[in-house]
């Protein structure tokens, strides 16, 4: 590792976890935050869990496992080049997605309005939970009693109300400060991911091509540079070229204006960037052409009729699954049963439904559900 900044999160600056364990023998304690995110089950079945397409439809389409490796890649060149702590850019973007619901966006929009008279849901709060209490490997403490600085990066959003009931953890949503450079550099390697390689996926998918993505001018720039250069490159390799470039210039773009942004700043240390406006931010000129593949992807790709025709699936399958369990919740496996039975029953069937991955949301609706006879392998 290179030498960190002053104002990068170290374990000395550390608000370290809530319960107290002993220091690790052979890694730092931002390596252990990573390797206990790893080793969970909530990590695992991101590999069943749609980021565009349902896990089905494809098997080289990003899933929301292959996601959170390829933003963990991202922030963790970032963070090396402004010397920052890269373990922490790494345990945070591995994270972001440990609470998402089956089916994508449809999945979360889903469960939200189930939960609208019971406090909503969303996502990165449903991720805080998972570490923080709904994980159950260790003897000593439920969830993985992550570190505070990683805990703070995984809640990217919070409202007032949510905020003003996690302590030390909703202070920066009240008080308009920032989190640590870490957390913010996060943020951004999610947003290079998923754009380029939704792009990717779409153009796999045959639902956006190329001549309309060459609209874009974030794409038009490096796709016409690829194809000058190799003019006889196939087409999937003219894809892969451009996408590649497309997330190296937006990494570097992020990595000089935030350098200028820290260098106005001057931070000395992590309280320091708390207090100060957020200092990872794209130049204006990138900020403005990432925003037009944004919305690109918005009309052509995720609002595509097939994409909403899965989604539609997805809410129903959802909407079916939350009121059958609400219902009776002596449907529900024993585990989760008791649980709806001990505390606030609509938590507990939120928590079911967001931990399931999309085959097996697909399998217990049709368990439910289907009149026909289902193998009892299924």
């Amino acid at each position: 590792m290179t030498e960190l900044a002053p104002y990068a999160v170290t374990e000395a600056n550390s608000r370290g976890r809530k319960i107290t364990e002993a220091a690790p023998n052979t890694r730092s304690e931002f390596q252990r935050d990573r390797d206990r995110i790893i080793h969970s089950g909530a990590f695992r079945r991101l590999e069943y869990k749609t980021q565009v397409f349902v896990n089905h439809e494809g098997d080289l389409f990003r899933t929301r496992l292959t996601h959170s490796i390829e933003v963990a890649q991202i922030a963790r060149s970032i963070a090396r080049r402004l010397h920052l702590n890269e373990d922490l850019a790494e345990a945070i973007s591995l994270a972001h997605d440990l609470g998402h619901t089956p089916f994508g966006h449809a999945g979360q929009e889903a469960l939200n309005a189930c939960m609208k008279d019971y406090g909503g849901f969303e996502h990165n709060l449903q991720s805080l939970r998972v570490v923080d209490l709904l994980e159950e490997r260790y003897a000593e403490f439920d969830g993985l009693n992550l570190c505070f600085e990683t805990r703070e990066g995984i809640l990217k959003h919070c409202s007032a109300g949510n905020a003003a009931q996690l302590g030390e953890l909703g202070e920066r949503f009240l008080k308009n400060r920032r989190p640590s450079l870490e957390a913010q550099i996060a943020n951004f390697a999610d947003e290079i991911a998923y754009n380029n390689h939704d792009v990717d996926d779409g153009l796999r998918s045959g639902l956006i091509t190329l001549d309309q993505l060459a609209t874009v001018p974030l794409v038009a720039a490096q796709l016409q540079e690829v194809r000058r250069a190799y003019p006889d490159l196939p087409e999937r390799r003219v894809v892969h070229e451009t996408v590649r470039r497309m997330i190296n210039t937006l990494a570097t773009d992020l990595i000089r204006q935030s350098e200028r942004n820290i260098a106005a700043q001057a931070p000395a240390t992590i309280e320091e960037v708390r207090s100060a406006p957020a200092m990872i931010a794209y130049s204006p000129g990138m900020d403005e052409q990432q925003r037009e593949l944004k919305n690109f992807l918005r009309i052509h790709l995720y609002r595509h009729y097939r994409v909403l025709r899965m989604s539609a699936k997805a809410q129903r399958i959802i909407s079916d699954l939350f009121g059958v369990f609400m219902a009776d919740s002596r449907l529900l496996p024993p585990q989760s049963q008791h649980l709806a039975d001990e505390r606030d029953r609509a938590r507990a069937v939120s928590d079911y439904i967001a931990g399931m991955t999309d085959r097996y949301a697909i399998r217990e609706h049709r368990r439910i559900f289907a009149v026909e006879e289902i193998p009892a392998s299924f």
